[in-house]
């Protein structure tokens, strides 16, 4: 049975396989549902091949690497939006669009989703990290302080490509040190893992690069048929590119998540998207100026207008209060409320972005001072010590 549900995730991937290598385009309906259902197969590869990592190297850097393949569609499409920024400035609003977007999406509808999930399926009200979880919070903190100076700024430039990516770059190091655990495997993960050593890692070096490789050739496609099928809607654009397109190529992660959090493993879940935020707040914010000089072909900066501005300051706030109430490692019922509640309303009432990140900074700076004694553990995982009390 376990083989079987093996090949059923790859047999969902090959209409869009064959789709995407044949050149055909059918209707746009027809096509999100096909590749739509390639990302839903890809997605369960992924989450067994993590599982099965999980042997060889720590649950955090395996987590961090289903989370960065799991954004890659998310970073193609961003990522091309930078690149075309720099022959056409309108490109720069989807660009930003699409990125606080994406950030937003996943903490304020990812992060409650989780918590829904758990208390539906065992009737817990909130979900519990591990302790070594702490250091994604930290370095999630940090990107998060560093980000004040970006709507500053006015721009995206190479200094803010240089400091993300060095917080990314300390934040993976840290998490490839952390301890190795011996996962609890079933299915297909459990007949993966079950094999000699060197043919699981290579089964599952082997999954992880197949789902990455369908994610990244279906996401794109799969936006896209979203976007000509809301157009034809009346669905407003920038809506589309802010909300949807994100929707679409953040899907595989909500996927896994949910699939752990199901099967009850829903620190692994919320983890998942924890990292995932990361990845997105350094690598993909840092990533976008510097696509968009070497599109340039020069050193450049992608300026930022009073619409952009108040994203990202919204952002930024929405990141401040998911690091404050995360920080004693639990997301209650509540607090996913409250994530969902302000992001919903802003998503529904766009004229209200600094109202609402007034808000998040109010409940940030209360929830702060009340769970101060939290903090020095956060800071002492930065640097591995104090990361499992």
């Amino acid at each position: 049975m376990t083989r079987l549900y093996l090949a059923l995730a790859i047999a969902l991937t090959l209409p869009g396989l064959y789709l995407k290598l044949a050149g055909v385009h059918v209707s746009p309906t027809l096509e999100a549902t096909v590749f739509g259902l390639a990302i839903l197969g890809a997605a369960f590869m992924l989450s067994w091949a993590a599982e099965v990592a999980q042997k060889d190297i720590s649950q955090s850097l395996a987590v961090a690497i289903l989370a960065l393949i799991a954004v890659l569609p998310e970073y193609a499409v961003d990522l091309y939006f930078a690149w075309m920024a720099a022959k056409d400035p309108t490109y720069g609003h989807y660009a930003t669009a699409n990125m606080t977007g994406a950030n937003r999406l996943l903490v304020g509808f990812g992060w409650p989703v989780i918590v829904l999930i758990f208390a539906v399926r065992f009737r817990r009200k909130a979900v519990t990290v591990e302790p070594g979880h702490r250091t994604e919070i930290a370095y999630l903190g940090l990107a998060t302080l560093y980000s004040v100076l970006i709507p500053l700024k006015g721009r995206l430039d190479l200094i803010d490509t240089v400091v993300l990516l060095a917080i990314f770059s300390a934040y993976v190091r840290r998490v490839a040190s952390a301890e190795v655990h011996e996962p609890d495997l079933i299915g297909p993960a459990r007949w993966i893992g079950d094999m000699p050593p060197t043919y699981r890692r290579l089964a599952a070096a082997a999954l992880f690069l197949f789902s990455g490789t369908m994610i990244f050739l279906s996401a794109e496609p799969f936006a896209e048929s979203l976007v000509a099928a809301g157009k034809g809607w009346g669905i407003d654009e920038f809506f589309l590119v802010q909300w949807l397109a994100p929707l679409a190529s953040e899907a595989p992660e909500f996927i896994v998540a949910a699939l752990w959090t199901w099967r009850g493993d829903a620190q692994a879940g919320l983890g998942a998207l924890i990292s995932s935020k990361v990845n997105q707040w350094t690598l993909l914010v840092g990533t976008i100026p510097l696509v968009y000089s070497i599109s340039l072909g020069a050193v450049g900066a992608l300026s930022l207008d009073v619409v952009q501005e108040h994203e990202l300051w919204l952002t930024t706030a929405q990141s401040f209060l998911a690091v404050v109430i995360l920080a004693n490692l639990r997301l209650s019922w509540y607090g996913a409320v409250t994530l969902f509640v302000l992001f919903a309303s802003q998503l529904v009432f766009r004229e209200i972005r600094m109202e609402v990140s007034a808000v998040y900074m109010v409940l940030a700076v209360a929830i702060f001072i009340r769970d101060r004694r939290h903090y020095p553990a956060l800071m002492r995982s930065m640097v591995g010590r104090g990361t499992n009390r």
